[in-house]
């Protein structure tokens, strides 16, 4: 990995900050707007990359980037109650995703949290890996069939193959789902998310035209739709499956006794089929480019995967004893975070380090900043899975690795793509060899950090 794989202006040469250091950004709010449009990533101040605490003033308001991991603690841990989501995620999520856990606030995103928490308890994920390893040996076989040395889109096969486990999974018996539509409509949607986020900031109308945008909400209203049949579907068949739709119709708030409306439980169901599938499938993809252009870490995979295998077929319980495929996938979220920036609004103003967030301010965690920063890595833009190592992971701060976002509203289902995403990758590259056969993707923020264009793979039988 080079400092050319850093999204156009983000890479500085200034050099790092101190620790405790407030950074001024010069960049104007025009500035950002245009960047916001381009590439959401690029909005981030270039100082956040080698500065922990960086302020911006854009139209009118008040910006903190944090990149200090005990800032980041005390802000999402320590002053939870006191921020929330910020207004422009309902503004990019809510017509697709409407006010599932995603985007709800409050008491009404706790009841929901509690109602889906029991699905991905610690203790029953195991039970999801025979589905994770039949959907990766399903992908191996389309790929076996296409002929050695066929070139595939990765990104769209690990896009089918994870939403495949999501199916399997969570909507079990949910066989009327066209998955192929699925990913399409995810992708329709999710390819106009800068014009979202600028329209967000300026407060304009969400009717206001912009490009993608129709094609953007008849994604969103096809995806809503195959949702809310899967809720039709699923109360005309009570009890028919132990699963998340089975926790989510039998959750009911602990406070009024409320359960789950048709609207709720679609929204629930829509929020864990997109976030769920497209963050693992987008870091999956990352990953089989990095170690594309990284054979020897490629090869210790692959030994790792025939030592612990017997040379065998993948088993479920081999999963959880393949330390390097899971610092692999690890140190590919590092540098490419699924969920590359989160951001919450201040509702009550509190002193944060040299710095005050103000109430109405906005508080941003540049995560592929965090991620990249010279003062918290050496080499940042270095691609080296021994740095997930369980040996060197133990003295970092838990807040200098974060791409499942963090506090309170880490994503519930990081356990959950973790396991899967070691599973395809143990699967897959036990089965095939990968080449590159296309142009050097970058990245860019489409809510989620995709490539700007198909990561194109030979695939070849080992």
């Amino acid at each position: 990995m080079t400092g050319d794989d850093m999204p156009d202006g983000l890479t500085t040469t200034a050099p790092a900050a101190e620790p405790t250091a407030l950074v001024e950004s010069r960049m104007t709010t025009l500035g950002v707007l245009a960047r916001l449009v381009r590439d959401p990533l690029t909005s981030v101040p270039p100082e956040a990359y080698a500065a922990p605490l960086v302020r911006a003033r854009f139209a009118g308001g008040q910006r903190l980037y944090l990149v200090d991991p005990p800032l980041i603690q005390d802000a999402l841990v320590r002053h939870a109650d006191d921020l929330a989501k910020t207004s422009d995620v309902g503004r990019v999520l809510g017509p697709a995703l409407g006010q599932g856990l995603l985007t709800a606030e409050g008491a009404h995103w706790r009841w929901q949290r509690r109602g889906a928490a029991p699905a991905f308890a610690p203790g029953r994920l195991g039970a999801f890996l025979p589905a994770m390893i039949a959907a990766a040996e399903a992908m191996t076989r389309r790929w076996a069939s296409l002929g050695d040395g066929a070139e595939v889109d990765v990104g769209h096969e690990t896009s089918v193959t994870t939403l495949d486990i999501i199916v399997a999974t969570m909507l079990p018996g949910g066989g009327d789902l066209d998955v192929a539509r699925i990913v399409r409509s995810v992708s329709d949607y999710l390819a106009p998310a800068g014009w979202m986020f600028a329209c967000a900031m300026l407060g304009l109308p969400g009717w206001m035209p912009h490009p993608g945008r129709r094609r953007a909400m008849a994604a969103a209203r096809s995806f809503q739709g195959a949702m809310r049949r899967e809720v039709a579907r699923r109360r005309a068949e009570p009890g028919a499956a132990d699963d998340l739709v089975a926790a989510l119709l039998g959750a009911a708030d602990p406070e009024t006794g409320r359960a789950m409306t048709d609207d709720e439980l679609a929204d629930n169901i829509a929020t864990f089929v997109m976030a769920g599938h497209e963050t693992t499938a987008v870091a999956l993809a990352w990953s089989l480019h990095l170690l594309s252009r990284h054979p020897e870490h490629e090869a210790r995979l692959v030994a790792e995967v025939e030592a612990v295998t017997g040379g065998g077929p993948v088993r479920p319980e081999h999963v959880e004893r393949l330390a390097f495929a899971r610092a692999v996938f690890e140190e590919a979220c590092r540098l490419y975070p699924p969920a590359p920036i989160i951001g919450r609004g201040v509702r009550r103003g509190f002193r944060l380090g040299p710095a005050r967030a103000e109430e109405g301010s906005v508080l941003i965690v540049p995560i592929h900043a965090l991620h990249r920063n010279r003062l918290l890595w050496d080499q940042p833009e270095r691609f080296d899975p021994e740095r997930f190592m369980p040996e060197r992971t133990r003295t970092r701060h838990r807040y200098s690795f974060m791409p499942f976002g963090a506090g309170p509203r880490v994503c519930i289902g990081a356990g959950f793509a973790t396991l899967e995403a070691v599973a395809v990758l143990a699967v897959v590259l036990r089965a095939f060899r990968l080449e590159s056969a296309g142009a050097e993707p970058h990245a860019t923020m489409h809510v989620t950090l995709r490539p700007d264009r198909p990561i194109r793979m030979r695939v070849r039988r080992r």
